[in-house]
């Protein structure tokens, strides 16, 4: 997934980039997402100002997570807007130079997989629900709340006052 950024930024004509990207390899330290699909990267490269190339499209993929509260298995699909420009560096840059809205390359071709996967990994949910009003699990038993009740004793003390739960109970001379 590369482009040559001089003949690029004179071409009269946007260069389409449709390809799939492995990115398998990027969550694989997550223990929250079962499986990955590949990625598929749907890019147009255009030239702009002077010396400069935007890249814009679209990366679209399937994630299998864990919900975060009841650990059911709930499938994501991530439709991820890809936006970034490209300006070719002519000398080096000093750091009050530098402007945020570029991304400067020196070398003729220019290499988009690293940006398209910091994108997708960016753009992953923290965490996922199974649906809006999920119950989680019993933190005593585990049972799934949302499949039915538990028979625990779920009453909350506040913490400050537990000293008292056993005052006013009868208690045996």
């Amino acid at each position: 997934m590369k482009i040559h950024f001089r003949k690029l930024a004179n071409a009269d004509e946007p260069l389409h980039i449709q390809e799939t990207l492995d990115v398998t390899e990027l969550v694989k330290g997550r223990k929250d997402i079962l499986a990955v699909a590949p990625l598929s990267v749907d890019l147009k490269a255009l030239p702009a100002d002077t010396d400069c190339v935007n890249v814009v499209g679209k990366l679209n993929g399937n994630v299998d997570m864990l919900c975060a509260r009841c650990l059911t298995e709930v499938n994501s699909e991530l439709n991820i807007p890809f936006a970034e420009t490209f300006k070719w560096l002519k000398q080096p840059l000093l750091p009050q130079d530098e402007d945020e809205e570029f991304i400067y390359v020196e070398d003729e071709i220019v290499d988009l997989v690293p940006f398209v996967e910091e994108n997708f990994v960016l753009h992953l949910p923290d965490s996922v629900l199974c649906k809006a009003d999920c119950l989680g699990l019993c933190q005593k038993c585990g049972q799934n709340l949302n499949e039915g009740t538990c028979s625990c004793d779920n009453t909350v003390i506040d913490p400050r006052l537990a000293a008292l739960k056993g005052f006013f109970t009868k208690q045996d001379d």
